[in-house]
């Protein structure tokens, strides 16, 4: 049954909200996970739909998968009994393509469908794949794609040519269990990444320069079982604290890993949001003038996306929203993925002055009287920028297309209840 969001905009919020687990930690880790044929206990997990997905994917592989509570997953991966991902779930979700490591290191072999997920511009697999070849796998062609390793995965030096999340995890669950020593170049360090090798070094992975863009990994003969607790997502924090501000609510983020937020501060500084940190919660305080900073030059700021540590493209859309309720002008500039601001024309319709200058650079002009209207989510994190965009509009909003942000908010519909926010799940 397709749902939708019924959102009736322009109340304040109020109270305490806990970030779910990280996504793009869990996805790697279920991955990971297949590596050992010892029990891998992995808590914090979101209860999602890509989470879901992952698990359905595992299971067909052979993996014995339990789930104690909604955010706990049990995976023994003892006896893998197919190499080849099912194609209707991979079509689903990108991070199936993940699971190429551990099938490879386990099997010797792989046959992977085209990935899905977010159509936010192109998203290359090159990464992946040079990452793979570099270490002893052959690559074949069609679809899907068959992967083979005859003579084993070997250590060597990588130098990957972009700093991909996925494609730098790949390379690190392919490189725990070849023999010799790899060195990964240009590596991304996003803090899921960091996390990813956090549970794999308590499995006995040998990693160093874990946090940096260098990472050594010696080669083990085989890994064992561990407990792993996800992270907070951080993505999740930074859609909490936009909600906040665009909304003009107090809100109090709990257990929100403060320490990856530096960022995340000084972009949304740019725009007059401020937060205030108390041990690991962050309180946004109600009220605030918002009003975009000038450059000291006098210059039109911008905010723009950036590799680790730089601000995370998945938050350019929540940026995007709040800048139409502050004062003054400001330019979005995503640079990554060529399609993520064609949102746009949904705030445009919703009253939101912006001018989209090409595929990758938006002006916006605040504050606007947003009102309600009836959109569509494109992905996930347009999606929650549009639920922010309805929550702060005036009058009513019907959100259609909802289960891309099921993909990656868990139960967001009950949890902004919590806080006050006006907003029902109903059939589309």
């Amino acid at each position: 049954m397709a749902e939708a969001f019924l959102v009736t905009g322009g109340q304040r919020l109020s109270g305490s909200i806990a970030p779910s687990g990280n996504k793009n930690e869990a996805l790697p880790c279920l991955a990971a996970a297949l590596l050992t044929s010892a029990e891998v206990v992995l808590q914090n997990v979101p209860d999602i739909l890509d989470v879901r997905t992952m698990l359905a994917l595992a299971e067909l592989l052979g993996a014995e998968v339990q789930r104690p509570d909604p955010h706990t997953v049990v995976i023994r991966a003892a006896d893998l009994t197919s190499t080849a991902l099912d194609r209707e779930l991979s079509s689903r979700i990108r991070g199936s393509f993940l699971f190429a490591a551990p099938l490879l290191a386990r099997r010797g072999e792989v046959a992977l469908p085209r990935p899905g997920g977010d159509r936010i511009g192109r998203r290359r697999v090159d990464t992946h794949l040079l990452a793979l070849a570099g270490l002893g796998a052959e690559l074949g062609d069609g679809d899907p794609l068959q992967i083979t390793a005859p003579n084993g995965l070997r250590g060597t030096e990588l130098f990957l040519d972009e700093a991909s999340v996925t494609g730098t995890e790949q390379a690190i669950m392919a490189a725990v269990l070849a023999p010799g020593r790899t060195v990964i170049l240009n590596a991304a360090s996003e803090p899921h990444v960091r996390g990813l090798c956090q549970m794999l070094c308590a499995m006995g992975a040998q990693i160093s320069g874990v946090g940096s863009n260098i990472l050594s990994i010696d080669g083990v003969g085989e890994l064992r079982g561990t407990t792993h607790r996800i992270g907070p997502d951080l993505l999740e924090v930074g859609s909490f604290i936009g909600l906040a501000a665009a909304t003009r609510s107090e809100l109090r983020i709990t257990a929100a890993g403060t320490a990856d937020l530096a960022m995340v501060r000084i972009a949304l500084r740019r725009l007059g949001v401020e937060f205030v940190i108390h041990g690991d919660d962050v309180l946004v305080p109600g009220h605030q003038e918002l009003q975009i900073r000038e450059e000291f030059d006098g210059a039109i700021p911008k905010i723009d996306d950036a590799p680790w540590p730089g601000f995370p493209a998945d938050l350019i859309s929540i940026a995007l929203v709040v800048a139409t309720q502050c004062q003054g002008m400001v330019m979005v500039h995503e640079k990554m993925y060529e399609s993520r601001l064609f949102f746009v024309d949904r705030l445009i319709d919703m009253g939101a002055k912006i001018v989209l200058c090409d595929p990758h650079r938006a002006v916006v002009a605040g504050p606007s009287r947003l009102h309600g209207a009836q959109i569509s989510s494109p992905d996930i994190r347009a999606g929650m920028a549009l639920l922010i965009a309805a929550l702060a509009a005036q009058g009513e909003s019907r959100i259609f297309n909802v289960q891309q942000i099921d993909r990656g908010y868990e139960r967001i519909d009950a949890r902004l209840r919590s806080l006050g926010a006006q907003l029902a799940r109903v059939e589309a």
